[in-house]
């Protein structure tokens, strides 16, 4: 497993992360997973072997239960590994209790030190945007928690470039500490994050995150034109996520993996992996599994090094419209494109016939 800088930090971390959405899978979680404490520390202790030493999760998973589930897998050995998680959904009747404010981020920070059993996260995120506090309420709050040793770094997850932007350059330009790093969902079917959040993280020195490389179990490989999801799984028991633009385009992206994966003896699920963790500026990936034949699978796609055709393939399946000002800048201004951004240029320079 190789070990990348996060952002403008010097933290460095695996390129996979494993995630616990699938710990306890309580609380309305029951579809994502039921891994308890014992599997949940063989996964751990497999994730070690492979080079893979940080671990995320959320107080929404499973309502904090994932928390526990973790804590207790990684006991004895908070030193040997990276923990990270996060708050800001609604998890009660507390009209406090969500969002980004100093009420509920000071308050969730002491209940997931507790349920994790440490006394420190390397990396605490704002969950989501929340457009009702002030942006220098949540920079204040993260870097005091970083004054007082309750966490080393901060992240935001689910933002939309202008709010990544504005809440980056106002910690920068105030003295304060910004965050180095955003959790955003992209997989080979769900490609927005192209338009502005990847190549955003790019040029502010925010290192990119992905969260469920797999599309929340659409990409397993079980589901296609002629297979619904299976019972037992996410998208087989009313999972209400992803957001899911075409059918057919999925359908699409579907089949370019079945056919690479085909040709390499893989499946679709280390195929989708291994396109996702080589894409421009992504980061580290966090990968998912719900026991242990799905981890070491999901790990092994690390070693898949896709050919520049097979990339290609699978890329051109869901290759995103080059909306205004995309398409302006690249008919008109592409040689001004950052380093960035280039590559996604290149490919709506393929989708207007402008080779």
């Amino acid at each position: 497993m190789d070990y990348i800088y996060l952002g403008n930090s010097g933290l460095k971390v695996p390129k996979y992360i494993l995630g616990t959405i699938p710990f306890s899978g309580t609380n309305g979680f029951e579809p994502a997973g039921d891994i308890k404490e014992d599997e949940a520390r063989r996964l751990v202790d497999i994730s070690l072997d492979a080079g893979i030493n940080m671990f995320d999760t959320a107080n929404l998973y499973s309502k904090g239960d994932a928390e526990r589930v973790l804590g207790k897998a990684i006991k004895g050995r908070r030193d040997k590994v990276i923990l990270t998680s996060k708050t800001g959904f609604d998890l009660g009747k507390d009209p406090n209790a969500v969002g980004a404010s100093r009420y509920n981020i000071e308050n969730s920070i002491n209940n997931s030190l507790e349920r994790l059993g440490t006394d420190y996260l390397d990396v605490y995120f704002v969950h989501l945007w929340d457009g009702r506090t002030p942006v220098e309420e949540t920079i204040q709050v993260m870097n005091d928690l970083i004054k007082s040793g309750k966490i080393r770094y901060w992240g935001v997850s689910n933002y939309s470039g202008w709010a990544l932007a504005r809440t980056y350059t106002m910690a920068e330009q105030n003295g304060y500490i910004p965050p180095i790093t955003q959790q955003i969902y992209y997989t080979p079917e769900a490609r927005e994050a192209e338009y502005e959040l990847l190549p955003a993280g790019g040029e502010l020195g925010v290192g990119n995150m992905i969260w469920s490389p797999l599309g929340e179990g659409l990409l397993n490989g079980k589901i296609d034109r002629n297979n619904d999801a299976p019972p037992g799984t996410r998208q087989g028991e009313d999972w209400p996520e992803p957001w899911v633009m075409d059918n057919e385009r999925l359908y699409d992206v579907i089949d370019a993996l079945k056919e690479v994966a085909e040709n390499r003896n893989a499946t679709v699920p280390q195929i989708a992996l291994a396109w996702t963790k080589d894409r421009p500026n992504v980061g580290p990936v966090v990968i998912a599994a719900r026991n242990e034949t799905q981890l070491r699978e999901n790990i092994a796609s690390y070693q898949i090094n896709l050919t520049q055709a097979e990339h290609d393939r699978i890329e051109s399946a869901a290759r995103p419209e080059p909306f205004y000002p995309l398409w302006h800048r690249t008919m008109s201004s592409f040689d001004k494109a950052s380093p960035s951004e280039m590559a996604y240029l290149e490919a709506y320079k393929k989708s207007m016939g402008l080779e």
